[in-house]
């Protein structure tokens, strides 16, 4: 376990002891789940990402008497966990969610106190701390949230930790303007680590057959929903990336990549995400993307997909267009 982990199972023992806690939920820590099935018979793990361990699609807290887990970078995240929790959990449920310091703010206290009666911080050690709550209030769950974009003519669906809300970031905007330039449908599409769906849908109702990808399962529900809630037809899958997807298969990829794993900045994602495209496009299959204009992705995209050239940019990012060819250099 890390620091994290470690307080947080340290905190549960103590608050526990020997006593049958009855079923155990934890959220997004692998090491918290792995300890808690050594420790105790009913254990249910929910993981918003891919690969990280989750036992189902959908977090069920039905009956839980004890909920660990690692704090969520968002306040959206956090928001729907308290309120799916505080609706199904056992009521004497007692929730323990640890964090880095440095990451922690007093508005989670406030986000867990809109569900739970108690709500209390740990003493900190090695620059971690754990947030204590119990005396759920069950309420309304107002989640996935929807808001409707006059300008994109496209009502967005979020989950708690879908990337960007149901808002459209200035990144995936400056892209949505330079699709205009994109001519077809002429093939398949994949809208890569597709968040709310926003590209997705236009896509779709563009013509195009596409495909959403993304690793989060709240983003794979929120882009159903915004296909649904715009009467649009597409496939979402959850997915590590194009893990899967066949050698030249695609005429078009558009993507929005990450440049941070959790709270980390780390391109190294959006790297691979550039060599597997060169992979499944067509010779001729075009990549669009949209990134931070101070990222050094240019060589990348050549590298791995083809000739590479900028669409267009503001001061923040930069639109690409890289056309696949056989042997990219």
């Amino acid at each position: 376990m890390d620091p994290v982990d470690s307080l947080i199972w340290d905190e549960a023992q103590e608050l526990i002891g020997d006593t049958d806690p009855g079923p155990v939920l934890v959220l997004d820590s692998p090491a918290l789940a792995a300890a808690a099935r050594e420790r105790w018979p009913r254990v249910r793990a929910y993981a918003d990402l891919l690969g990280s361990g989750s036992d189902s699609d959908a977090l069920d807290a039905t009956g839980a008497g004890l909920v660990l887990g690692r704090l969520p970078k968002s306040l959206g995240a956090l928001s729907e966990y308290a309120q799916r929790i505080a609706a199904a959990a056992d009521e004497g449920v007692r929730l323990l969610l640890g964090g880095r310091v440095k990451h922690m703010t007093r508005s989670m206290n406030d986000t867990l106190a809109t569900r739970f009666a108690e709500v209390r911080a740990s003493r900190g050690r090695q620059k971690s701390r754990v947030l204590h709550a119990g005396g759920p209030r069950p309420g309304p769950i107002d989640w996935p949230r929807r808001q409707h974009h006059d300008d994109l003519g496209l009502t967005l669906y979020a989950h708690g930790a879908t990337f960007g809300g149901t808002k459209v970031d200035p990144g995936t905007r400056l892209l949505v303007g330079a699709l205009d330039q994109l001519t077809g449908p002429s093939g398949a599409a994949v809208d890569l680590g597709c968040g709310n769906g926003t590209l997705t849908a236009l896509l779709a109702r563009r013509g195009w057959p596409v495909t959403g990808i993304d690793n989060s399962r709240a983003a794979v529900a929120a882009t159903r929903a915004t296909l649904t809630g715009n009467g649009l037809d597409g496939r979402v899958v959850l997915a590590d990336g194009l893990t899967g997807v066949p050698d030249d298969s695609l005429d078009l990829i558009v993507c929005n990549p990450p440049f941070h794993v959790g709270t980390a900045k780390d391109s190294t994602p959006a790297l691979r995400m550039f060599a597997d495209a060169g992979r499944v496009l067509r010779p001729g299959g075009e990549f669009w993307a949209v990134w931070n204009a101070h990222l050094p992705y240019l060589p990348a995209l050549r590298r791995g997909i083809g000739p590479t050239t900028i669409v267009t940019r503001d001061s923040q990012f930069i639109v690409t267009r890289s056309t696949s060819v056989t042997n990219p250099i």
